[in-house]
């Protein structure tokens, strides 16, 4: 199968090589902006095009990896080109395949992939795409198809639908942007307590790794701990009162969320009622 990008950003050129790694053949890409085209097509060992319509023409399957808002354009403009029988995928974690609308007129198979990974670099971020989980949704005929050819790539998929596919977003934003924001949140107030900012990384280091190998290794409810799961409102209370902002506003809400896994934890013997009163006035 000879496979084409339509955009060479991060996950493109990710994809690319990871692809060309385990032996298929990738064209490609084409790009808007030539120099980016010639760098990825450079990185793969591939080649780089000027004329979308020749990339299309050559591929069986094309990525489209260009930022959410360019993929309804991208489809657009290839949408009315000779793609009977081909296999179109954008990566977009929050869109489904249904943006690419009429394409059962057109005789293409239309997909999303996505890689629950924050891509970060490039030229190396390939390295990770075999540690991460797919997320797949597309035409139910030629699924299976497409979900063969990425685990021969050495990748893990499984399938989800289309109408969860902004919850699934949502959920990736969680255990990925919004833990740079909590994280961020508690930095500054151990600025607050005069702890110096070079120090600040090696403080939370330890308690932020080791506290989430513990949850992933042996889940949420085993691995909470704090004055949340204990039911200590005295000190909950004394944290509350120093938090202002929106410092205050994440302690509350996540200790909230938090008071919901105490409760399957500790059943019978802890009385969580007057923690979440507080919680939920403050």
């Amino acid at each position: 199968m000879k496979v084409g990008f339509v955009g060479a950003g991060k996950v493109g050129c990710s994809l690319a090589m990871h692809f060309v790694n385990s032996g298929v053949n990738v064209i490609g890409f084409y790009s808007r902006s030539t120099e980016s085209a010639a760098d990825a097509a450079a990185f793969t060992k591939s080649n780089y095009f000027s004329n979308l319509e020749e990339l299309i023409k050559e591929s069986d399957l094309i990525f489209i990896t260009v930022p959410d808002d360019a993929i309804g354009d991208i489809w657009d403009r290839i949408r009315f080109m000779p793609i009977e029988g081909k296999y179109i995928s954008h990566c977009s974690g929050s869109l489904s395949s249904k943006i690419f609308s009429g394409i059962e007129e057109s005789g293409a198979f239309g997909f999303s992939v996505h890689p629950l990974l924050a891509v970060s670099d490039r030229h190396n971020s390939y390295k990770e795409l075999p540690t991460a989980i797919f997320t797949i949704e597309g035409d139910d005929n030629h699924l299976g198809e497409l979900k063969t050819f990425l685990s021969d790539c050495h990748l893990r998929v499984t399938a989800i639908s289309k109408e969860a596919k902004v919850r699934y977003h949502g959920a990736a934003v969680m255990a990925s942007n919004l833990v740079v924001a909590l994280i961020d949140s508690a930095a500054t107030e151990l600025r607050k307590c005069g702890i110096d900012d070079d120090l600040i990384n090696d403080a939370l280091t330890p308690l932020v790794l080791n506290n989430v190998k513990n949850v992933l290794a042996n889940g949420s409810i085993k691995a909470l701990t704090g004055p949340i799961e204990r039911g200590d409102i005295n000190t909950v209370q004394k944290h509350l009162q120093v938090l202002d902002g929106l410092d205050k506003d994440i302690y509350s809400t996540l200790s909230l969320k938090a008071l919901e896994i105490a409760r399957q934890k500790n059943p019978k013997n802890l009385n969580y009622d007057q923690l979440e009163e507080l919680l939920r006035t403050s």
